[in-house]
């Protein structure tokens, strides 16, 4: 029986963001709680979809703060894993003038980079309808190979995949072993969801449908969502493509986590209308959905306790319409 809709693999970390300034005139950080793949959970959560997540955190006060609000949100943390060795990994956003961001890490190792083989678990793969994984469990050799075990489970257990590259550059040896990382990816998802800089990275290909056309030609995957940021996000389903703008949102403050918001609500409705049989109609109600969904979180601090609701997204998306 498939009793779980998503199981997520990967990071769970803090993220220090700006918050102010100290009387001093020093930047005050805030600590949030987040991780791209917990995130893409917490979203799920919001439609009550059940949802478990698989990784590790340091046995320090930070890991034990994420395990908490994960839990509290209702995600399904019982293959969390604590290293009394390494700490929970951080990461510090950094906010341009011109609303892009930039990160430091502090994960020289982190706790997220231990995760073993062992540790995966197959009967929580086997229960799950969708697995969902990106690349920062796969920056080094122990957490990749965990990560491949996940993979073979999931394709063999019959789990939809769900890959989101997530570059993170500062993380990698260099861009070429990332690269051979996303094509392990691409090997074995069958929905892609994709940054447009990273489309434009991976396949050399400044226009996005060229991209998705050499992605496609080699590795066929079902359903490829490309987010670009304002310019709002399009999904290639099969022969078709469909585009729908973003929503603009003048009390935008940071945008972490609007791709995990966009990528959570794409699942949901997977879930909803099934991989195998989307219409054009699904496809601009799935878009226009996430795009509303993705547009809220930039008003907020952090991701993971920061989600959308439901009906706050659908009256954001009608009174965007009526202006």
């Amino acid at each position: 029986m498939k009793t779980i809709d998503v199981t997520a693999l990967g990071e769970i970390l803090i993220d220090f963001t700006q918050n102010g300034l100290s009387e001093q005139g020093n930047p005050l950080l805030e600590m949030n709680p987040g991780g791209a793949p917990c995130n893409v959970l917490a979203m799920l959560r919001k439609f009550g979809r059940n949802v478990a997540f698989i990784g590790k955190v340091g046995d320090d006060n930070f890991g034990w703060f994420l395990k908490g609000k994960a839990e509290k949100l209702g995600i399904d943390m019982s293959n969390l894993y604590f290293d009394e060795d390494v700490h929970t990994t951080l990461a510090f956003v950094h906010n341009g003038e011109n609303g892009d961001r930039d990160f430091t890490f502090c994960r020289n190792p982190g706790a997220d980079m231990q995760l073993t083989e062992r540790e995966v678990n197959e009967e929580v793969i086997q229960k799950s309808k969708i697995f969902h994984f990106g690349t920062l469990s796969m920056t080094h050799e122990g957490v990749r190979k965990a990560t491949r075990k996940a993979l073979d489970q999931a394709k063999s257990n019959d789990c939809l995949i769900s890959f989101d590259p997530n570059i993170r550059e500062p993380l990698w040896a260099n861009l070429e072993d990332a690269r051979k990382q996303v094509e392990v990816g691409l090997s074995y998802c069958d929905i892609l969801k994709i940054s447009d800089n990273e489309i434009q990275w991976f396949t050399g290909e400044e226009d996005y449908s060229k991209g998705v056309k050499r992605i496609k030609e080699e590795y066929p995957i079902k359903l490829i969502l490309v987010s670009m940021g304002a310019n709002g996000s399009r999904a290639y389903y099969e022969d078709q493509m469909v585009e729908v703008v973003a929503f603009e949102n003048e009390d935008t403050i940071e945008t972490t986590g609007a791709g995990d918001t966009f990528c959570g609500c794409v699942l949901n409705s997977i879930l909803d209308y099934r991989l195998d049989s989307l219409t054009k109609e699904q496809l601009i109600e799935m878009l226009t959905f996430a795009n509303g969904a993705a547009s809220l979180i930039t008003t907020k601090k952090g991701a993971l306790c920061s989600m959308p609701d439901i009906n706050e997204v659908n009256d954001f998306i009608s009174f965007s319409k009526l202006t």
